[in-house]
């Protein structure tokens, strides 16, 4: 009988003695707030809970931000291939999210499996028990620390076609989603705070991309009952289009699953707006040429940060911005509505990737973030500069409901 057979096998008692398990029905458990109860007080089952993100890099990333945001949720993804460079508690993402949790924080870690320019390891394949070994060297270093471990960052981006087209993607994650289920009752007999996610389903606006192997990857959360859910990632053009995964992955879930959104946008819409002009008023306001390109203006925001007054113009005095500017509300509400949302997560601050490069094609995810770190001068007060649409109505989708007992201390040096 194959281990994942064994696992599905299992008792309902020797579930529930193992803890994390995902396996009561909808309510059992419940606060009265419908959040969960978990096997202990840190690990307590959030539900629609928004906090921020910063996804690999969190140089720019300062608890004096996230206390100004008024969040109590903090997501991060750590590629695999460094945890062979160091302890992965060194890494920058996990040392991040233990520091986080230490200070009372709800903490999201996805772990990422770049294989976009590589064969997948086959099951049973020394490559594969290599990657296997790494992925117990996180494990012993985050669960029951971390509140939500998900297994994969983005499988059907960090895949060659030809992987993700046949079955070689799905039994690479299959594998991985058993041994850290193995893991954890093993070494978490007692009981795990730590909740596990597959993650993220990327594209699924468009119907090419929903295919078999998806169709696989959510048939399997749906049988493994201690998987509590998958994530999403809908980096869309449009609120409609990412209903789209909405509409996909929600039919899926158990009753008592889950989903997480640990990244989205309208990077999409922003992009096909890079070759426009400024707005002319804009222009006119700041002297600057008409003729400039958006992406233009954007590499000089960067090359000389702007004042935060000129930022808010600039976008407010744009179309395709200004009529979005309420986007994060309508999506996190979209999201809520469901009452299937556990945590979605937002970008935080414009990291060193986003501001390489900057030309008409590349994807302006600088655009997306809170802070406007890269692009806005400090502040009178020494604080970040803030793309102010974004920042406003993230505070207020903030809610008592979500807010955890946090330990408020400096930021380390």
């Amino acid at each position: 009988m194959s281990r994942r057979c064994l696992l599905l096998g299992a008792s309902a008692a020797a579930l529930s003695a193992a803890g994390c398990s995902g396996g009561k029905d909808a309510g059992e458990g419940q606060a009265p707030d419908g959040s969960g109860a978990g096997p202990s007080g840190r690990g307590s089952a959030p539900s629609g809970a928004l906090g921020a993100n910063f996804n690999e890099d969190p140089r720019d990333l300062r608890f004096a931000q996230l206390r100004e945001l008024s969040t109590s949720w903090l997501r991060g993804f750590l590629p695999m291939p460094e945890v062979g460079k160091g302890a992965p508690g060194s890494q920058r993402a996990v040392a991040t999210l233990l520091d986080a949790h230490n200070r009372g924080y709800g903490t999201v870690l996805s772990l990422k499996f770049p294989y976009h320019k590589r064969a997948l390891p086959a099951v049973g394949s020394a490559l594969m028990e290599a990657e296997l070994a790494r992925v117990d060297k996180v494990a012993r270093a985050v669960l029951g620390k971390v509140d939500i471990l998900v297994i994969g960052n983005e499988p059907f981006l960090e895949s060659r076609r030809v992987d993700r087209d046949g079955p070689a993607l799905n039994r690479f994650y299959e594998q991985l989603a058993e041994h850290v289920v193995a893991y954890r009752e093993k070494h978490f007999p007692g009981g795990c705070p730590t909740r596990l996610y597959m993650g993220a389903l990327n594209r699924l606006d468009d119907p090419a991309e929903q295919t078999a192997a998806t169709r696989r990857w959510l048939d399997f959360v749906h049988s493994t009952r201690e998987i509590e859910g998958v994530d999403i990632h809908p980096h869309v053009d449009s609120l409609d289009a990412a209903q789209e995964y909405l509409d996909h992955v929600v039919p899926h879930l158990r009753s008592d699953q889950k989903f997480l959104a640990t990244e989205f946008s309208l990077v999409h819409n922003w992009r096909a707006h890079m070759r426009d002009r400024i707005p002319p008023g804009f222009a006119r306001r700041y002297g600057i040429e008409p003729e400039t390109r958006v992406w233009q203006l954007l590499r000089r925001a960067v090359d000389n940060p702007f004042p935060q007054e000129k930022w808010d113009a600039f976008l407010a005095m744009s179309p395709w911005f200004h009529k979005n500017r309420h986007y994060l509300r309508e999506q996190v509400q979209r999201f809520r509505d469901t009452g299937k949302l556990a945590v979605a997560t937002y970008g935080v601050a414009q990291a060193d990737a986003m501001v390489r490069d900057i030309g008409p094609a590349k994807q302006p995810w600088l655009l997306n973030s809170l802070y406007a770190t890269r692009t806005v001068r400090a502040r009178q007060d020494g604080g970040p500069g803030r793309t102010t649409a974004w920042f406003e109505d993230f505070r207020e989708l903030q809610r008592d409901r979500d807010r955890r007992r946090l330990e408020h201390r400096a930021d380390p040096p």
